[in-house]
């Protein structure tokens, strides 16, 4: 009798543990994100080798922070003057269509960079050109892919898709930089960008073969410029948007940047090389990964508004002590919460956003989305690049962390204001619980 109550919760826990796993990776139940899920994977990884690859190039040819910080705001900046046109496109064409051309772009430019560091005629400027290339792309992928997601689970498990796509990116964060690491330092750069390229394959193959319903797209009754207007127009009106959308924006600007100096700590200042680099890009990764994880095993999005104010809040704070960190595994271990916080704060954000906007503007609203989250990076790279010169990159990233933790605190006091308008515009989504509305109201955000 005593081993069979023993047995029972034994049992209980387990079955408990699968249904969290179940719930964990239900949006991949579903034919088209298995393949989605499965080809970005395999492209993402490819993506962070070309990116570590990318920024050891920089730092070997030059030696310069403020490069690495040019090159960084070259490949971002696009993003910004062109993300709301790209909105527009992503609410009027076939936003798998457009996924489907700029992946094909992607690998070109990544082959381009490819012959050319091969054949050791790269220099530092045609590594910028190519970058801005790459981010006129992106300008355009960004809120097409993004506005897709529903397309693929529908609106019941789209905050579970979110999530499930920031893993692919975080576990490709962990896997590319460390491959990147090897590869650069036993056959050089070159081949990681072939190797991206390569990589490009798998997730086009995986376009290719989704069976999806066609979406009715809205159809051009006003100008294009009317159009992108009215995007701008519902996220200025939008409190809850609007505020989600200022603190991605400041922390894009002042904290994010800290990535484009990670070759500086890595090289000057724990005295490392490019396995250094990388395995600090994966650190950052594995944190990120159980971010994107954590925010998969949730149902609902009531309560996210919290997790973004406090995300943020652990994000600078960390931020701020590896900047100090001399000590290599110290920098490791601490950019692991870094990663985290940043992951909840990006995947909170994204999934509260695309919660409370209809799907006719969903778009437009991720195209001004990829202009604070990618298109405020470039301006912080470039500036974090200059104040790194001056003041060394620990100060640098240590500011930039501190403004972080500012504009957190600012966003909590600032959540009284927005919980009503917030509970209205998840009830309107039909993504409100049932239980009482001020009850609904103060969790939705605070």
């Amino acid at each position: 009798m005593a081993q069979a109550e023993t047995t029972r919760p034994t049992r209980s826990a387990v079955a408990s543990a699968r249904s969290r796993f179940q719930d964990t990776i239900r949006s991949l139940k579903h034919r088209n994100f298995q393949l989605f899920f499965s080809g970005q994977l395999i492209s993402l990884t490819g993506t962070w080798m070309q990116n570590v690859a990318q920024s050891w190039l920089v730092y070997r040819l030059t030696g310069s922070s403020l490069l690495l910080g040019v090159v960084s705001f070259a490949g971002q900046i696009p993003v910004f003057p062109m993300a709301p046109l790209a909105g527009m496109v992503a609410d009027r064409w076939n936003r798998r269509t457009i996924v489907i051309i700029t992946q094909t772009a992607s690998m070109i430019l990544a082959f381009i960079l490819s012959a050319l560091t091969l054949a050791k005629r790269v220099t530092v400027w045609e590594v910028i050109v190519l970058a801005a290339l790459l981010g006129v792309v992106n300008a355009f992928d960004i809120p097409a892919r993004q506005s897709f997601l529903v397309e693929l689970v529908g609106r019941d498990d789209l905050m579970n898709a979110i999530a499930l796509n920031s893993s692919i990116f975080n576990s490709a964060r962990i896997i590319g930089p460390a491959i990147a690491g090897i590869v650069v330092a036993s056959i050089g750069e070159g081949w990681c960008f072939f190797a991206n390229g390569v990589s490009y394959v798998a997730v086009i193959i995986g376009l290719f073969l989704m069976r999806i319903t066609p979406r009715v797209a809205e159809r051009a009754i006003t100008s294009a410029f009317d159009h992108i207007a009215e995007g701008f127009r519902f996220v200025r009106r939008t409190a809850p948007i609007r505020a989600l959308l200022l603190l991605l924006g400041l922390v894009s600007l002042v904290g994010i940047p800290y990535t484009v100096l990670l070759p500086v700590f890595a090289k000057s200042v724990l005295h490392g090389n490019a396995r250094t680099l990388g395995v600090l890009g994966s650190a950052a990764g594995i944190g990120a990964l159980s971010g994107a994880l954590t925010l998969a095993s949730r149902r609902r999005v009531q309560g996210l508004g919290r997790w973004v104010w406090m995300a943020c809040v652990a994000f600078g704070l960390f931020l701020i002590l590896f900047s100090f960190s001399h000590w290599y595994m110290l920098s490791v271990l601490l950019l692991v919460p870094v990663g985290f916080s940043l992951m909840t704060q990006m995947g909170a954000t994204n999934t509260l956003v695309q919660s409370m906007v209809p799907d006719r503007l969903r778009g437009r609203t991720m195209a001004v989305y990829s202009m604070m989250f990618m298109g405020m990076s470039p301006l912080g790279s470039i500036l974090s690049g200059a104040a790194a010169e001056r003041m060394g990159a620990p100060v640098t990233v240590a500011l930039g962390g501190a403004l972080a933790v500012g504009a957190a605190i600012a966003f909590a006091r600032h959540l009284p204001k927005i919980r009503g308008e917030a509970r209205q515009l998840l009830s309107a989504q039909g993504l409100a619980d049932e239980e009482p509305a001020e009850e609904i109201t103060v969790r939705a955000v605070s």
